[in-house]
């Protein structure tokens, strides 16, 4: 029997609850499909943090940087300032393992819970590919005259072409393998769609941002012959958020910088039906991923058995995928899809019709 060891950080606030969840359905899978998952759990996060003044030591990092695959339910503490846990879990870890994309796979389950008029399930189904180690999050930048009335604020956004031609190859490559059908690691099949024209659109801001996203432009292009059955398009950031509303179903891979990505995705979220479904894969494809609901830890629900865990769930079923249990995964998504259409009233907290557990219950039991 195979078997797996994954790392686990449950975090902050619902973060450990739907963590809860999102492992039971995994081990209904393992189950089912006859491999066995061996979870080590973390406690950093704010409580830690709070008690030690630790945050992440580095020999945690390089604890980490050996496993295959990481779960976390979710950062954010409300006794702890804005950004150190983000910067110091997430970012960090995203940075030093070299999680170079971000894999946000955008799909409507049931129309109800899409907010755009006569918007279905066959109209939101795209990825989008954000580029995870660069642009405006390297923390490059400072202050001049800081708390006076000549205060002036720096922030630079890096782009190297190792990473901006890494990014875009994967991209190309997700978009050629998705048309055809083939297993993609961290995409369940129910998110390749097989025997359509793949296309790869460039999200960015060309017209503006006329150094960085230059370099983006003439990579896209220089990488583009090699990969003739995809079709090739650019739309600006901010038109990608209009079409996002307008014509979702005009999108297929889509692949931007830092910044743009984290902002379309959430976006993306609410045209999926909420943050309460979508979830996120911070990949390293020759180390150490990262899986994640892409909700924050909701603190004020904490305890109350009412925090949607289905992207949690879904973050489970990614991470399944990735580890090569193709089978495993497709079973955790379908299973969602299954309990969506045929249990759930409603995506949002506290209007499920079920408890958090209850949900985990039913998931687990239609795998």
């Amino acid at each position: 029997m195979k078997s797996y060891n994954v790392a686990v950080i449950g975090g902050d606030g619902t973060g450990p609850e739907v963590t809860r969840e999102a492992l039971k359905v995994c081990e209904a899978a393992a189950r089912k499909f006859e491999f066995k998952l061996n979870w080590h759990p973390y406690d950093f996060g704010g409580e830690r943090y709070l008690k030690t003044g630790e945050v992440l030591p580095d020999s945690a990092v390089e604890e980490l940087r050996k496993f295959k695959a990481i779960f976390l339910g979710a950062v954010g503490h409300p006794q702890v300032k804005p950004g150190i846990l983000e910067k110091g879990i997430l970012l960090r870890l995203r940075f030093e393992l070299e999680q170079y994309i971000n894999l946000r796979p955008v799909k409507l389950y049931r129309a109800v819970d899409c907010p755009l008029k006569d918007k279905g399930p066959e109209h939101v189904d795209f990825v989008v590919i954000r580029e995870n180690n660069e642009g405006l999050y390297t923390g490059a930048g400072g202050f001049l005259f800081k708390g006076t009335p000549h205060e002036v604020a720096l922030q630079e956004s890096v782009n190297t072409r190792r990473g901006v031609e890494r990014c875009l190859k994967y991209a190309f490559d997700l978009a050629r393998k998705r048309r055809e059908g083939k297993p993609w690691k961290g995409l369940q099949p129910e998110h390749l769609k097989a025997g359509k024209t793949a296309q790869l659109t460039l999200s960015g801001k060309t017209n503006v941002l006329t150094y960085a996203f230059d370099l983006w432009w003439r990579a896209f292009q220089e990488l583009a012959p090699n990969y003739p059955t995809v079709k090739t398009d650019y739309a600006h950031v901010d038109a990608t958020c209009m079409w996002f509303v307008k014509n979702p179903e005009w999108f297929d891979v889509i692949v931007t910088d830092n910044m743009f990505g984290d902002i379309i995705t959430d976006l993306a979220a609410i045209i999926q039906g909420g943050l309460g479904i979508a979830a996120g894969g911070n990949i390293n494809p020759e180390g150490a991923s990262m899986f994640e609901p892409m909700g924050g830890s909701a603190p004020k629900y904490t305890g109350q058995n009412v925090i949607n865990p289905l992207a949690a769930i879904n973050a489970g079923g990614m991470l399944l995928d990735f580890l090569g249990e193709t089978k495993a995964g497709a079973a955790v998504e379908n299973a969602v899809i299954e309990v969506v259409n045929t249990r759930i009233k409603s995506l949002a907290a506290g209007k499920m019709g079920y408890g958090t557990r209850e949900v985990g219950d039913l998931v687990a039991a239609a795998i």
